[in-house]
């Protein structure tokens, strides 16, 4: 690791990150969240019997709308060429697992985009069960893997 900040200028205000020395390769990270909620709501989300209607298509194109839009949301993030986004939903013990997969061709990771897709679609569930169920929690957001760069491939073990 840098003993230094590369965000942070000397005088310590922040700054974007020139990227325009670094070489273009390809680019993928995978990001993870869950949406906890009560089991007859998560059979209703998988139902597509909700209130407010079939939230995982909602939540699906939530998340690839957030990706594209990370760098309009996240003050130092770069605009990237996206080639790629998934978003997938595992029904998982009185949850629901998503999972986040972006693909670029540029000069720097993918890894804000794939956080930013999983946050928005666990915020679209969220919204969309919010009316059977007021005590949703959403956690464990994170970084499962990603390739491409300087710094090489890295995943959770």
């Amino acid at each position: 690791m840098s003993d230094s900040l590369t965000h942070v200028r000397a005088d310590g205000s922040a700054h974007m990150v020139d990227v325009t020395a670094k070489a273009e390769t390809s680019r993928t990270a995978v990001a993870t969240g869950t949406v906890h909620m009560q089991p007859e709501v998560l059979s209703m989300l998988f139902d597509a019997q909700l209130p407010k209607g079939d939230a995982l298509p909602v939540a699906r194109v939530a998340g690839i709308m957030g990706a594209k839009k990370t760098p309009e949301i996240i003050p130092l993030c770069h605009p990237l060429p996206l080639g790629k986004v998934t978003v997938d939903f595992e029904r998982g013990d009185g949850c629901v697992v998503i999972t986040a997969s972006v693909k670029t061709r540029g000069v720097t990771g993918v890894e804000m985009e794939a956080l930013t897709a999983v946050s928005t679609a666990a915020l679209t569930v969220y919204d969309m069960i919010k009316a059977v169920d007021k005590h949703a929690v959403i956690s464990g957001i994170r970084v499962l893997s990603k390739s491409g760069g300087k710094s090489g491939d890295w995943s959770v073990k």
